[in-house]
């Protein structure tokens, strides 16, 4: 049985005429009544009554042609998702983020992404720096939300946004804005960081501002997540530093404060694998 069949089958079926058939299928009438012959031989029953008035289906017939119309359907509509898919416009784009990506960067990604193509979904998972390298690497991601300087060969990364820091003090801390001049004002003070698994550029970037303020900080605490680290602050547990851009979204009982007369920055990196061959991967990065 070939595909063919089914279609001259079809035809067949709809019209209940040979000669009908023949035309809509461009081919000769006794070419036709051959293929559906082959077609009861294959499957070793009757499929059509024919007499010289008219043409009818069997109860296997019948069945058959719903089947039919059900198969040829599906493969229509196969072969558009086929096309779609190709072309990027339908497809599933795995996305691995830091923290700080979801205040704003990657829900306006999400939302571009949904209004120009509305049939590609996203899985998203939030992960350290290095596990998105690693997982970009092995094709396990498409693109990565990271604070990297450099990728290792075979990614690409472009800057989407730089970021000033700030410090976390909990609300009744008595140093605020308007008395808050330089870092060197909490040298004595306990801090919690983001572990250097989150990244250890961002790491070293910290304590190089805590060592141009004249100190190297007492780091009593290390998370790789965001929420841990302000609620260890509200706590009375010590101060952080964090980027700026983290502070959206916590109704917690802490103080932002961003670091004055300071040359770092951060900058938040969007990565992927130039051979990566999803299609959805192209439209997202043409957003970006």
């Amino acid at each position: 049985m070939e595909l063919r069949h089914l279609n001259y089958f079809q035809a067949v079926a709809e019209e209940l005429n040979y000669r009908k058939a023949a035309e809509r299928l461009f081919i000769s009438q006794p070419g036709l009544s051959r293929q559906i012959r082959q077609l009861e031989e294959e499957l070793g029953v009757q499929l059509l009554e024919r007499d010289k008035k008219q043409v009818s289906l069997t109860a296997a017939g019948a069945y058959l042609k719903g089947e039919v119309d059900f198969v040829l359907n599906h493969l229509k509509t196969t072969q558009v998702q086929v096309k779609e898919i190709a072309a990027g416009r339908e497809g599933e784009l795995r996305i691995g983020f830091l923290g700080s990506a979801s205040n704003q960067i990657l829900p306006d990604l999400l939302h571009r992404l949904t209004t120009a193509f509305p049939k590609i979904t996203t899985s998203l998972e939030e992960l350290s720096n290095q596990l998105q390298v690693e997982m970009i690497q092995k094709d396990e991601l498409d693109l990565g939300f990271v604070r990297l300087a450099t990728v290792p060969l075979g990614l690409k990364r472009k800057v989407v946004f730089r970021d000033t820091f700030s410090l976390v003090v909990p609300n009744a801390h008595p140093i605020g804005l308007e008395n808050f001049e330089t870092l060197a004002q909490f040298a004595e003070e306990s801090f919690i960081l983001f572990s250097s698994d989150y990244s250890s550029f961002y790491y070293d970037q910290i304590m190089g501002i805590c060592r141009d303020a004249g100190f190297q900080p007492q780091v009593k605490h290390k998370s790789v997540h965001a929420l841990t680290i302000f609620r260890l602050v509200e706590n009375g547990l010590g101060v952080a530093i964090i980027p700026t851009s983290l502070k959206e979204g916590y109704d917690l009982k802490v103080r932002f404060m961003e670091i004055p007369a300071i040359t770092q920055f951060t900058e938040l990196s969007v990565i992927w694998k130039s051979e990566n061959r999803n299609p959805v991967l192209g439209k997202a990065l043409s957003l970006i």
